[in-house]
């Protein structure tokens, strides 16, 4: 641990500071024994992630830092269901709001948290989704993750899976061959109603 800490510059340990201090939080609100878990899992998930170690800190910090943005803002914490994930920088946010104005204003309110390369907004104008919906989205997420896992021409590890409403929003570090075939398996899910791409090329 001190060799690796020796080893790091200035911005990685900026960076691994901001991950402390995440950690430090979900300490505070659920107990020492689960943040011990929080880290020992997300440290196994980046070694085996495509991103640098840099990417991946940067990616919780941005998440992290658009949710707590879009939560000062009353109208937006009031009326709509929001969510923010990063992966490489590329940020997609879903979710629903009920008129232009609110969905136009939570982009505007994260456009200038550090280190997001693009945003892909694909917040719906409607109603929020009810606890049946949201279940089914869980339901689904668990389908597409199990039946890229089954496929062997796939590293399930390297695609995030996200569903909201039946959409499923795919995100990673992949080639074309990968992303096709991901997106394949994933149209053919019984019951994902589109699918939707973020993916970064490599």
């Amino acid at each position: 641990m001190v060799v690796l800490k020796s080893g790091l510059s200035a911005l990685a340990k900026r960076k691994m500071a901001r991950i402390a201090g995440l950690l430090m939080l979900v300490s505070a609100v659920q107990g020492c024994a689960v943040a011990t878990v929080v880290a020992v899992t997300a440290g196994a998930t980046m070694v085996a992630d495509r991103r640098t170690f840099s990417k991946q800190i940067d990616d919780q910090s941005i998440e992290f830092i658009a949710h707590n943005e879009l939560n000062k803002q009353k109208a937006l914490s009031d009326n709509t269901n929001l969510h923010v994930i990063s992966m490489n920088g590329t940020v997609l946010v879903i979710g629903q709001a009920p008129n232009s104005y609110l969905r136009d204003l939570a982009i505007k309110t994260i456009q200038d948290v550090p280190d997001i390369v693009t945003i892909h907004n694909q917040v719906r104008i409607g109603s929020t989704t009810a606890i049946s919906t949201q279940s089914n989205d869980i339901w689904l997420t668990s389908k597409v993750k199990s039946a890229l896992l089954a496929n062997g021409d796939v590293n399930a590890k390297d695609i995030k899976v996200v569903t909201e409403n039946s959409e499923v929003f795919l995100l990673g570090l992949v080639t074309k061959q990968e992303a096709n075939i991901v997106v394949e398996i994933t149209r053919n899910i019984n019951g994902v109603s589109r699918v939707f791409k973020a993916f970064e090329y490599i």
